[in-house]
């Protein structure tokens, strides 16, 4: 078994806030040496496996085990009348269950679970179980369900009449995270009667305090540790297998690992929420806006994750950062058949994003003006209101952003005709499907705003423990969080903040465990904000014990000190349920994109040549990781604008696998021109404004619009496939 902590090099000056510390991870990970979950291992271990639905809505006759059990080297098969305590778990609402109990509604829901001596034979004797199902019909279109999660208006002013008026319909397909870390774990049954979970997740103690009434514990004696994690964006917020492997090692008294293959990742975590959306935008002749009305309908699927916060997102943020005196808004999530949805990059922002900017563009070219001008003339900055009433209280200078963006440079001109470019330069790359004889350019923008934290009144705060004391004469500080690390940088991040407060360069950041207080989720953007300010106000509470003396002389004066601190961000509140409005968020950051494309009109194919941003961060903490973060988050909505859609029939998923599923590569991501700035937020640690959504954001309609532009289709739906462009190619 294998536990990772982070250690800097030792006697390494330098390398605080606002510099390009080095990775502590990154040499493993380049050589293949990290220890992810999936390589989790102890002596005496069995594995797990899971048996799933192969229908979308179905009754649950009988469940026969018995031929399970008859294979050898099965040790165990547990059913829902296994489960030792409660039978239902869930984010915001305990609606989802262990394992399917009388019912299946979705595809893939759980339904009983096999330990064996070895993996494949798990599998096998998974598959031997027998079901008796009576199928029924699924409810799998989103506008026909009844069942509702929520439902939000945002409703304000009373004019809705204007000189200009456009409307649109607008769809997002289902987009899956696509981490290449599939789901694992590792769960050790404890002398006290307890389990320890080594774990690869995003919110170590809400996954404790799912497991404990499950497993029929206190949460005392459920103890998770993180484990690798490779790659999240949302999909390890909600439980897959860590329930699973805890039940049968209790059952078993032995550790029990669980590893989920691609295919099984595939049905073993949430997706993205697809939607549906009409909106209407009036304005003045000269592009001023006078109002907006929309319909959001996002598809929750089979149970509720996290989808009630996804529909407050999309609610308050439906219009964009623009001003808009009336407002007639209402984000609706209802329940389907379809597989469950929840946290993904950008969360209910994303979706009403590509809407209302796709609405902006159609508006600018009613109104005769360019698509930066339509957005300059409408845009927020401090002292506007969002559509809820909350006053955007720090700098959001976005009329500059969008100025400055339409400044970078752009690609040289497309040549005519056949060309004896690199094929690589093409729509279709080297397959040589064009020579450029039917390639034409087309250029976008795109805006968005996300809320960084979370929002609505919830308790949204972080716990850090900060231990400085002597080790081999040399001063050196440990750094204790249950922060979980996905690759966002924020094990270096913590140890950048303890070298700037301290003034020590020697600096652990210790695994991330349920040992030290919650640090909240790696979600919402929210943990250089929520952590860092924790390891901030800890590393003060030490220096302040310092009094005054350099470091060396004392620790040793005064021996080890320690230091635990919680941070809250100021207090939000919930919407209105009538009116929406309110203070719901803690903090809103701005991205802008500009992208150029080639396409292939004829063949639909669609080469993106260059993506250019420019975002404002508040402060900047670490120069490298947040071009990482904002690279990272364009290429998802690359990926959402022309790829990546999991495809959905009757409620059955029909591409699980990375062949049929396509996720954007190095080949796919063109270079990429950034323009970052740093107005502080007066509000938060350091001025800091979390980062690693807002490109997620504004990438995908920015694409969309250049598409557009190259191909003069109207292409209201995303992904943008080939056939959208070749089947009605105007020529």
């Amino acid at each position: 078994m294998t536990e990772t902590a982070y250690t800097t090099l030792p006697n390494v000056s330098g390398h605080g806030v606002g510099e390009s510390a080095r990775r502590p991870d990154a040499a493993l990970k380049v050589t293949g040496e990290f220890a992810y979950a999936s390589d989790l291992w102890i002596d005496g271990m069995v594995w797990g496996a899971t048996l799933r639905s192969p229908h979308a809505s179905a009754w649950i006759r009988s469940i026969d085990v018995g031929p399970a059990l008859r294979i050898p080297g099965v040790l165990a098969v547990l059913t829902h009348e296994d489960v030792p305590g409660a039978k239902f778990y869930g984010l915001e609402h305990k609606d989802q269950p262990v394992l399917a109990i009388d019912q299946v509604r979705y595809q893939g829901e759980p339904v009983a679970l096999v330990a064996a001596d070895h993996p494949e034979t798990a599998r096998r004797a998974a598959a031997a179980i027998v079901v008796e199902y009576e199928v029924r019909e699924a409810v799998t279109d989103p506008r026909e369900s009844a069942d509702v999660v929520r439902r939000q208006p945002v409703r304000y002013g009373d004019t809705f009449e204007a000189e200009v008026v456009v409307t649109g319909e607008y769809e997002v397909g289902m987009q899956d995270q696509a981490f290449l870390g599939p789901e694992a774990g590792l769960a050790v049954p404890a002398e006290d009667g307890g389990v320890d979970l080594y774990i690869a997740t995003q919110w170590l103690h809400v996954d404790r305090d799912q497991l404990a009434p499950c497993l029929g514990l206190p949460p005392e004696k459920v103890r998770l540790t993180l484990s690798g994690v490779g790659g999240a964006f949302g999909a390890r917020e909600d439980l897959s297998m860590q329930v699973h492997a805890c039940m049968l090692a209790l059952r078993l008294d032995r550790p029990v690992k669980i590893v989920y293959g691609r295919e099984e990742s595939f049905f073993g975590h949430v997706h993205r929420h697809p939607a549906r959306m009409r909106y209407e935008h009036g304005a003045t002749r000269d592009g001023r806006l006078v109002y907006v009305k929309a319909d959001i309908l996002l598809d929750g699927g089979a149970y509720c994750s996290s989808s009630p916060a996804v529909v407050g997102n999309a609610a308050s943020l439906g219009v964009g950062p623009y001003e808009v005196p009336n407002v007639d808004v209402v984000a609706t999530g209802v329940y389907t058949n379809n597989p469950p949805c929840g946290a993904m990059r950008g969360f209910g922002a994303v979706q009403a994003c590509y809407a209302y900017e796709s609405q902006m563009d159609r508006l600018a070219e009613a109104c005769g003006l360019s698509p930066v001008e339509i957005r300059v003339r409408n845009a927020v900055s401090q002292g506007s209101r969002l559509i809820t009433g909350q006053l955007i209280d720090s700098p959001a200078p976005l009329a500059d952003m969008l100025r400055d963006l339409e400044a970078l440079p752009t690609p040289g001109p497309l040549p005519d005709g056949p060309t004896g470019r690199d094929l690589r330069d093409l729509p279709g790359g080297v397959s040589q499907t064009t020579h450029g004889e039917s390639v034409r350019r087309g250029v976008g923008y795109g805006v968005g705003i996300k809320n960084i934290c979370f929002s609505e009144g919830f308790d949204d705060y972080s716990t850090a423990r900060v231990r400085a004391e002597l080790v081999g004469g040399e001063p050196h500080v440990t750094v204790h969080t249950a922060a979980a690390e996905v690759g966002q940088g924020l094990v270096t991040l913590q140890a950048q903040i303890a070298r700037t407060e301290l003034g020590i360069a020697n600096v652990t950041v210790a695994t991330a465990d349920t040992s030290v207080g919650s640090a909240g989720s790696s979600s919402a953007s929210r943990q250089s904000y929520v952590t860092g300010g924790a390891v901030k106000a800890a590393c003060e509470a030490v220096r302040e014990r310092f009094k005054g003396l350099p470091a060396r002389e004392a620790l040793e004066r005064f021996g080890p000190v320690e230091e635990t601190r919680v941070y809250r961000h100021r207090p939000t509140y919930p919407m209105d349920p009538v009116t929406g409005q309110g203070d719901s968020h803690t903090q809103l950051a701005l991205c802008v994109h500009r992208a150029v494309v080639d396409v292939d009109v004829e063949l639909g194919l669609v080469k993106v040549v260059e993506l250019a941003a420019v975002q404002d961060v508040g402060r900047i903490m670490n120069p490298q990781a947040l071009e990482g973060q904002i690279h990272g988050g364009s290429a998802q909505g690359l990926g959402l604008a022309l790829m990546e859609e999991i495809q959905v029939r009757d409620g059955k998923v029909l591409n699980p696998s990375f062949t049929d599923y396509l996720i954007p590569t190095i080949l796919d991501m063109p270079p990429m021109q950034l323009k970052i700035l740093e107005n502080p937020d007066p509000a938060a640690p350091y001025g800091l404004r979390g980062a690693g959504e807002p490109p997620t954001l504004s990438s995908t309609p920015a694409i969309a619009a250049a598409v557009r532009a190259a191909t003069g289709l109207r292409l209201t739906r995303v992904p943008i496939r080939p056939e959208d462009i070749a089947l009605f190619n105007k020529g």
